[in-house]
């Protein structure tokens, strides 16, 4: 296969950011080509999010992948939370002015836009192994990589790293010119995927005395559910008796009841981070989505963070190309951050609201529980609040 060697936009990672910024370039007639470490297979079986904001599903649009989206896609226009043995529905539609979330795997997300650069025939390099980044603090950067045990330089006048939490991209930042800030949770989530209905029409979200559960969904026909567990159990530890007994000692007791049950074909556990890279330009390198900031999941908001990211980037390199403007590329980090600080404070605020946390010194952990409690009480009888959160949860407007 001849691969290119040069391009405008280097795009390091094919994961659902790198995909999107290139789908938006390709369609302004802006050369890109995307290298990755893993194969497309491995791609598209990493199971990730499925909650997509307004903006978010404005965006695919936008990228001329929507179709499939709106075809299968769940349109939720509340969520529920449920605490004391009771469940409580927010409106978000109401609250927000009409808007809602869209519920769409980020592996469908991923197939939609691995499909859009197949037909369009945009160059994509999978399995590009010992990916380097050269020079992006000159005029002239490079990357180097090696396929199918030949060396290879791409020359390119910007490199976008969308290459994830432990991608080279951040790596290659000198140390003294970043900051990063990080916060771990002293819990993880286990989750399953299964082929069952949802026990609801709209998420769950518990706060129990045994920890937190959710009750999400990728389709009618299948559902992904979560358990807070220690970061000390192994997915051998759960069988899927015993998952299914403890989302159910979790639930309120009708719905435990009516809940639907079956074999899981996917178990995982997960940790929970808060963490920011500061800045995301570097020169001609720029930062997206999980390479520059990861969020608990608590607030669904990893994945919508990533397209705001590619959102902003894509506009401006557009505008350095169309209008001969630096101003986008210029202010590309502050605005991204801005935004980015946001959704981490919320998904914060969601994760310390409905988890349960372990005892610290002179607690015996029922003050905090008792303290969620009243905040979540206070939370669903209040329409100031349950704004707050509504407009959080479907997802801020863009700065322009």
């Amino acid at each position: 296969m001849s691969l290119p060697t040069r391009t405008q936009v280097a795009i390091i990672g094919a994961g659902p950011s790198g995909l999107l910024l290139g789908q938006l370039l390709h369609q302004a007639g802006i050369d890109n080509v995307i290298l990755e470490q893993r194969s497309a297979d491995y791609v598209l079986g990493r199971v990730r999010a499925g909650v997509l904001e307004q903006v978010s599903v404005d965006l695919l649009d936008e990228a001329g992948v929507g179709a499939r989206m709106h075809r299968e896609g769940l349109v939720h226009h509340g969520i529920e939370l449920m605490f004391s043995g009771e469940r409580h529905r927010i409106d978000l539609a109401a609250l927000t002015g009409g808007k809602s979330v869209m519920v769409y795997g980020q592996t469908e997300v991923t197939r939609d836009l691995m499909d859009a650069r197949r037909e369009h025939g945009a160059p994509i390099v999978y399995e590009a192994e010992d990916v380097a980044l050269h020079g992006f603090d000159g005029h002239a950067p490079t990357v180097t990589f090696r396929k199918d045990g030949v060396e290879h330089t791409l020359a390119c006048d910007h490199i976008a790293g969308c290459d994830g939490f432990h991608g080279v991209a951040r790596a290659s930042v000198p140390v003294g010119a970043i900051r990063q800030f990080e916060r771990v949770y002293p819990f993880g989530w286990l989750g399953i995927l299964a082929d069952v209905p949802p026990v609801s029409d709209e998420l769950i979200y518990a706060n129990h005395a045994r920890g937190f559960a959710l009750c999400s969904m990728r389709s009618a026909s299948r559902v992904r559910l979560y358990v807070q567990c220690s970061l000390q159990d192994k997915v051998e530890d759960w069988s899927d008796e015993r998952f299914w007994a403890e989302l159910k000692s979790r639930l309120d007791p009708a719905t435990a009841e009516r809940l639907p049950t079956g074999p899981s074909f996917e178990k995982s556990i997960a940790p929970l981070r808060s963490f920011v890279a500061e800045p995301m330009r570097f020169g001609r390198l720029y930062l997206a989505g999980d390479a520059a900031h990861i969020v608990p999941p608590t607030g669904a908001k990893g994945l919508n963070l990533a397209a705001a990211d590619v959102r902003y980037l894509s506009r401006a390199l557009i505008e350095h190309y169309a209008d001969k403007s630096d101003a986008g590329l210029d202010d590309y980090s502050r605005k991204a951050l801005r935004r980015i600080w946001k959704a981490e404070r919320f998904s914060w605020w969601m994760t310390s609201l409905m988890h349960r946390f372990p005892a610290g010194p002179g607690d015996t952990g029922e003050v905090g529980h008792r303290m969620q409690t009243a905040e979540l009480d206070y939370l669903v009888h209040s329409q100031a609040a349950m704004t707050s959160l509504a407009e959080n949860y479907v997802g801020l407007p863009f700065e322009e």
